[in-house]
């Protein structure tokens, strides 16, 4: 009789859950709050790709902080492939115990002590790009594995996903994360393959918009089955997205080659620029522990920063081409403007801009430039110099593959 109760009751219970539906429901929104402007910081891959370990990352952490790019508003310290050692018998991630003997709680701790935030990286697939162990399957263990070591920013790739549609695969990782219940910027690593978007600003807080950038100026490197790009390549392929960015939910063109050596010192600020201009994540992709003076006077333009740190988060748009030079405008908060100024060409090029043309409009928002009506101070970015006012025409030569970066303020 016994045994009989107890089975009835279990049927109850059962046909009582099943007829009032399943209340269990996951939150598959990113946290707010966070990376209200482009995050800044700093990733692995460009420059060290799988060659990682721990003393490695706190070497980059101390340059952060004693080069001033801490000073300048960069935070995170991001690791990307290759950090995973197994998985043990409950199915928990552990770092490669060789070159994370202390641990990534240590590491995060260290990290944190600097005033600095530390990312890491996994993927929704079964292995990641590198070969190492994935998310797929595991994504809550995971979730809470990376908040109990202290971490706060995820970039999170899409390699070894068959059969997976990405707007699900994110959706599972943003739940997870929320169900860990620790902050944690989520970067989505998509490629842009799946319209990352249109469906990323409910479920983390970037998603990239192509395939991996190339320390190239204007190219393409071909790999066969994949190719990856140049920065001109990277910033033509943005075009039509800037009305899905803003606070807490940006375009992601990849992380900077600034100091990478392949590119000129003028090509280093045509890259820093177009990225601050489109309020692109600022992710240095440098050994900061061997910057020479150009590369952290580009990387810690105060000035240029501020463009793309505006609160406004509204990104510059392409307004005309002419000899090779292109025009962008990018409206901040407040009521002054940024104007950029190109030159894609191999050759110096000049420049008259008359600044009583018809009024600039913004194409996807409501914002208006008027000089007709209202007279601006001109500021050069790079020099730091005023040059002029918008009372008359505009004349500069701008040197191959550079820029001329102006900050239009209000008189």
């Amino acid at each position: 009789m016994k045994h009989c109760l107890i089975f009835l009751l279990v049927v109850s219970i059962a046909v009582s859950g099943f007829s009032q539906g399943n209340n269990y429901v996951q939150n598959y929104s990113k946290f707010d709050g966070l990376a209200l402007t482009p995050p800044m910081g700093w990733n692995s891959w460009n420059k060290f790709a799988c060659n990682v370990d721990e003393k490695l990352i706190r070497e980059v952490a101390d340059a952060m902080v004693s080069s001033g790019m801490k000073d300048a508003g960069y935070t995170y310290i991001n690791i990307d492939d290759c950090w995973h050692g197994d998985r043990d018998s409950l199915g928990f991630i552990h770092p490669d115990a060789t070159r994370f003997p202390s641990g990534m709680k240590a590491l995060a701790d260290y990290i944190h002590s600097k005033g600095l935030k530390m990312g890491i990286y996994s993927d929704a697939g079964s292995q990641t790009c590198g070969g190492r162990p994935g998310s797929r399957g595991y994504e809550f263990q995971d979730a809470m594995t990376y908040a109990a070591w202290g971490v706060d920013y995820l970039k999170y790739d899409w390699c070894n996903t068959d059969g997976l549609k990405a707007e699900g695969a994110y959706k599972t990782i943003t739940a997870a994360l929320r169900r860990a219940g620790r902050p944690v910027v989520l970067s989505i690593c998509e490629w842009g393959n799946d319209k990352p978007w249109e469906w990323g600003p409910a479920v983390g807080h970037l998603w990239r918009t192509t395939g991996d950038i190339f320390n190239c100026f204007d190219c393409i490197n071909d790999h066969g089955t994949w190719k990856s790009f140049g920065v001109m390549q990277i910033l033509d392929m943005q075009k039509g997205l800037r009305k899905y960015a803003g606070p807490g939910h940006w375009n992601d063109p990849d992380m900077l080659e600034i100091g990478n050596g392949k590119l000129t010192a003028a090509e280093d600020r045509s890259h820093f620029a177009m990225w601050a201009m489109i309020a692109a994540p600022l992710i240095a992709g440098n050994d900061l522990r061997t910057m020479d003076k150009e590369t952290i006077a580009v990387l810690t333009n105060k000035a240029v920063i501020a463009i793309n740190q505006d609160e406004l988060g509204v990104q510059a748009f392409k307004y005309t081409t002419k000899d090779s030079v292109e025009t962008w405008f990018k409206p901040l908060k407040g009521g002054d403007w940024a104007i950029a100024f190109v030159n894609r060409s191999k050759q110096s090029q000049k420049i008259a801009w008359n600044w009583k043309l018809s009024p600039i409009k913004d194409p996807d928002f409501d914002h208006q430039l008027n000089i007709q009506t209202q007279n601006f101070n001109l500021k050069n970015l790079w020099t730091g110099k005023n040059t002029g006012t918008t009372k008359t025409v505009l004349k500069a030569e701008v040197p191959a593959h550079d820029i001329l970066l102006l900050r239009l303020e209000q008189q």
